[in-house]
């Protein structure tokens, strides 16, 4: 490292190269635009970074070895020279079906995970002929209503050769609990089951509004599955804490950062509050990122989240196990960044953002098809979206070695200046009672709404330049094939829950729910209920009712 006598030699040399070598030219010349950014509320990015832009790090403090604490270069000491990231693609669509002939060709053409998508009434706990359902069967993810669908689902797909992700949260017991008894029908020691639910109801309530039940309630939920799945599924993560909807819904790096963080506290502190050991729960816990434009500043925030979440793990909650201080994540490419014009010019993005993740060091990656913003994607976009995490893979020399980035003055500094920004962030939802309560207040609401409209001011002015948008721009009328759920999809859905309600021991299916419904009044945890009614054909429906009696829907509250 440099000693004070040649960083005071750094900054003077810049300072004279500033005013002899870059002042001419600034004045003959000048600059693209005033000042540059990394995003719309973003770290101001200076012209040039030096050794004293960092002189306050200390290697091993700070940055560390992979696989040691902070975790700034990784939780994995070998990286990806020890094993690649999980390549995922977000697929289920129309019916169980389909969705399962989709699993089958992405299997087939080097997918080494699933990812589960379901339909907007799964995702809110009604049944396919709910009258709330009409019109969104399958559209936008696979319709499950029973066992039976997910028993189609993941029909000549062995559970313990895959690692199943489920985007799911409100009904994520009720799914979970299927999953569970898909296993349990394949002779699968639940012990071996690997996947995660995403089971973040905060997120809900801040960006994205698929929830159910009010708070507390949900977090009761939410407790009972880390208690259970401890004890019966210890290599299913529990929960993905999820950054990802959170930057959809407009906020900067450092706001999805910050309040993903702020979620993670919230629910360690609810489990401790429901009496579990942080060691219990803590190492099945992981996160879900958001893999945006601009490569710098996302490598800097996943390997700032990373440090960040080990000093907050050891500082609030002080637990004995490593793991439970190991972040552990999950990334999906930006689709708010996906254009309906030029789509082609969507594959480019994706390509980079996907850059900026393995650089950052993601344990999982999906990538969006190119024709996402108009459908669900088509098998041709699929396959060029796995064939970007592949070539990226085995083609671009990024997995070769661990945190390719570090050391440089650039991503250091912007490491350093998004977790700064982060924490102060922290600072303002603990001055607020935490994240349960700055959310109900409608605060990080607020925070993320005035980014978002700050951004699309920006795109109007042309002070951000989106390619195909704003700028640069084509006619066009392009012919795409784009994937659809049509009505006789919809209707073969319905039909299939009637034959399930016709075939099904209906004096079982009530028994079940009414030990459910008991349980809701007492403190048992709920898992263990909600596996036998799902088991006994109950549909996500009709438990998601007994819940919704029971514990009420959420209203959200007025802005204050």
């Amino acid at each position: 490292m440099f000693d004070d006598d040649d960083l005071e030699a750094i900054r003077e040399g810049r300072e004279q190269w500033r005013e002899e070598t870059v002042g001419p030219v600034l004045e003959r010349f000048g600059e693209r635009q005033e000042t540059f950014t990394t995003d719309t509320g973003g770290q101001e990015v200076d012209r040039l970074y030096t050794p004293a832009d960092i002189a306050e790090t200390e290697y091993e403090a700070d940055l560390g070895y992979p696989g040691e604490p902070p975790y700034t270069r990784g939780v994995y000491s070998t990286g990806y020279r020890g094993r690649l990231w999980t390549m995922r693609q977000y697929a289920g669509f129309s019916t169980p079906e389909d969705t399962n002939e989709r699993y089958h060709y992405l299997l087939e053409e080097g997918q080494t995970g699933l990812s589960m998508a379901f339909d907007l009434p799964t995702q809110m706990g009604y049944d396919s002929d709910d009258s709330m359902a009409a019109g969104e069967i399958g559209k936008a993810g696979v319709a499950i209503d029973s066992l039976a669908d997910m028993e189609t689902v993941f029909e000549g797909i062995p559970l313990d050769e895959v690692s199943t992700s489920m985007t799911i949260n409100a009904p994520a017991s009720v799914l979970l609990a299927m999953y569970i008894a898909v296993g349990d029908q394949q002779g699968v020691d639940r012990e071996q089951l690997r996947g995660t639910i995403q089971n973040d109801l905060l997120k809900e309530y801040i960006a994205r509004n698929t929830y159910i039940y009010p708070p507390e309630p949900s977090m009761r939920i939410i407790t009972d599955i880390f208690e259970f799945c401890a004890a019966e599924t210890p290599k299913f993560n529990t929960i993905s804490i999820s950054g990802y909807h959170i930057r959809e819904a407009g906020s900067t790096a450092a706001q999805e950062l910050a309040f993903t963080l702020g979620n993670g506290i919230e629910y360690v502190e609810a489990a401790i509050d429901a009496g579990l050991d942080v060691d219990e729960f803590a190492p099945q816990l992981s996160f879900f990122f958001n893999g945006h434009n601009n490569i710098f500043e996302e490598v800097a925030k996943f390997r700032a989240a990373r440090r960040m979440w080990h000093d907050i793990m050891t500082e609030r909650f002080d637990p004995d196990d490593p793991k439970s201080k190991q972040l552990k994540f999950h990334t999906q490419t930006a689709g708010s960044m996906l254009t309906a014009q030029q789509i082609e010019n969507n594959v480019v993005r994706v390509a980079y953002q996907a850059l900026a993740a393995v650089l950052g060091g993601t344990q999982s990656l999906h990538t969006n098809g190119k024709d996402e913003a108009l459908a669900l994607p088509t098998e041709e976009s699929v396959r060029t979206a796995l064939r970007t995490q592949q070539i990226l893979a085995h083609e671009s020399g990024a997995a070769d070695t661990i945190d390719p980035l570090a050391g440089s003055y650039y991503v250091e500094s912007l490491t350093d200046d998004v977790e700064a920004e982060a924490y102060d962030i922290l600072e303002a939802v603990d001055e607020r009672g935490g994240m349960l309560e700055a959310v109900e207040q409608q605060w990080v609401q607020r925070q993320i709404q005035d980014t978002a409209f700050d951004r699309q001011r920006e795109i109007e002015e042309k002070e951000r330049i989106i390619v195909g948008v704003n700028e640069f721009e084509v006619d066009e009328d392009p012919e795409m094939d784009v994937e659809e759920v049509t009505d006789e999809d919809q209707q073969r859905q319905i039909d299939r829950l009637e034959s399930v309600r016709d075939e099904r021991d209906a004096e079982a299916v009530e028994a079940t729910l009414e030990a459910l419904r008991e349980a809701t009044r007492g403190d048992d945890n709920l898992l263990p209920y909600i596996v036998d009614a799902v088991k006994a054909y109950a549909t996500v429906g009709e438990i998601c009712t007994v819940m919704r009696d029971e514990f009420g829907e959420y209203q959200p509250g007025s802005a204050v």
